[in-house]
């Protein structure tokens, strides 16, 4: 059911690569509410997914960008304004990558190149769009721009690396230039904390399955899924959350606030009592 959270204002996607990507599902429910926008994505990963079947769906056009040039982020926020007929009310930034991760590097054994270019992808490149966007006059007054982080930025997960390190400075650089933009445009920036997806790029790290079954039954409410993200994403875009900023909102079905659920409890007296 639409409820026009968005009609009338205009976008950018990033980060859309397939159905389960969390940025798909945000540009459907985005088209749903009203808005139009356009689809971004590095020119690798377009190779790779099929975001060209999501721009027919949602009448909208792709531009490419590499999230870590900033002639890259230039041409990406000035043809927008030039294709969508006006100014910016809402930014997704979804966009990670740790090549240490993807390598199979372990955290004492990290390669500090892989490392920093994972910085620079997954974190820094938030900071090029604001700046980028601050200095062009491309967003709206009361803008959104929000960016999908993980509970990794404030607990060890040791399967998530230095992945941990690139969400942390994310969430800083949220509150940081939060705090900027707020004062100079009333443009809030903001962090999902998502729980675990099954999305692409979740499901290629090592032991995601049993993490997603493990925060599952910590969650009073189950883990929150892609859809339900997007749902959320919509409200923080819309004019219902307009003094919403410089916050890491929790997306978890309560896993954030367990300590430990009475399932694990449970399950962890079953198997005592069997090795018995």
């Amino acid at each position: 059911m639409a409820y026009g959270l968005l009609k009338g204002k205009r976008g950018i996607i990033s980060g859309a690569l397939d159905e389960n990507s969390i940025a798909w599902k945000v540009a459907l429910k985005a088209k749903e509410e009203g808005a139009t926008f356009v689809l971004t994505n590095a020119p690798i990963a377009m190779r790779m997914g099929a975001i060209n079947d999501l721009a027919k769906q949602c009448d909208a056009e792709i531009i490419p960008a590499d999230a870590t040039s900033l002639e890259d982020i230039e041409n990406l926020f000035t043809k927008s304004t030039e294709i969508l007929g006006g100014k910016i009310d809402f930014v997704l930034h979804s966009i990670g990558m740790s090549l240490n991760v993807r390598k199979g590097k372990s955290y004492g054994d990290l390669n500090y190149d892989w490392f920093q270019k994972g910085v620079d992808i997954s974190a820094l490149s938030l900071h090029k769009f604001l700046q980028v966007a601050e200095k062009l006059d491309a967003i709206n007054d009361w803008g959104s721009v929000v960016a999908l982080s993980y509970i990794a930025a404030q607990r060890t997960y040791s399967f998530y690396n230095d992945m941990a390190e690139a969400k942390a400075m994310l969430e800083s650089i949220a509150r940081s230039y939060g705090y900027r933009y707020g004062k100079a445009k009333n443009v809030r920036v903001n962090t999902i904390s998502q729980s675990p997806t099954k999305t692409k790029a979740g499901s290629g790290i090592e032991g995601f399955d049993a993490f997603y079954d493990f925060a599952e039954k910590m969650s009073p409410l189950g883990n929150a899924s892609a859809d339900d993200c997007a749902n959320y994403a919509i409200t923080l875009f819309s004019d219902l959350t307009r003094f919403v900023t410089m916050q890491n909102l929790y997306h978890d079905g309560g896993y954030s606030s367990t300590g430990i659920s009475e399932e694990l409890v449970t399950m962890i007296q079953q198997q005592a009592q069997a090795q018995q």
